[in-house]
């Protein structure tokens, strides 16, 4: 590895911990998601879209799970993620009692609906994507739990999908390292702002 991939590893992996702390020591996190998620919602993007992508919030991201009650009403077809051999599957989700509590203590489609076709969605059916993650720049850099889950997800995503981060104010930094296999979000909906991303570009 080279000395300034090297540089960009540490850096990403000391706002990710920095994140990490100023997310947990948020308060009012449930409020303020209320206030992030309607103005996700509220955006031209997420009105027009039929088919959305929400993640299931785990630890101290973000709350979508509040909101999906509100989403299913909408109309529109509601498509959550769950992780298969580090690979993001996606379940096209018509009522919450479909979910339950999995490994690590997350919430994800119960295994035995996984299989069946009418649950079963392809990636390039995704009209917006809603995108979790530990840190983010007002540019659209994103950072990750280092994974990847989502990075090989949005490499299969139509080109005209919008990516749109949910984060908290405090996830905000100046800048996050990006290579060139890293994505930029096309928007970031905090509870002060929604900043306009760069997009893949």
């Amino acid at each position: 590895m080279s000395t300034e991939l090297l540089d960009s590893s540490n850096l990403k992996q000391q706002i990710r911990e920095q994140a990490h702390a100023n997310r947990n020591a948020q308060e009012n996190k449930d409020e303020l998601s209320r206030e992030i998620v309607a103005r996700c919602m509220a955006l031209p993007e997420y009105q027009q879209a039929k088919t959305v992508l929400f993640y299931l919030d785990v630890r101290s991201e973000v709350r979508t799970r509040n909101d999906l009650d509100n989403a299913l009403a909408s109309g529109k077809k509601i498509v959550v993620p769950y992780c298969v051999d580090g690979e993001l599957e996606l379940f096209h989700l018509t009522n919450p009692e479909e979910l339950a509590i999995g490994m690590y203590r997350i919430l994800e489609p119960k295994t035995e609906l996984r299989t069946v076709d009418a649950h079963r969605v392809d990636v390039k059916e995704i009209d917006l994507i809603i995108v979790p993650g530990v840190a983010f720049d007002r540019e659209g850099g994103r950072t990750g739990h280092g994974k990847g889950y989502y990075d090989k997800l949005l490499e299969h995503a139509r080109p005209d999908t919008p990516l749109v981060a949910l984060a908290f104010e405090c996830q905000l930094f100046d800048k996050i390292p990006m290579q060139d296999h890293d994505v930029f979000m096309d928007k970031v909906i905090t509870e002060k702002a929604a900043y306009n991303g760069r997009g893949r570009k």
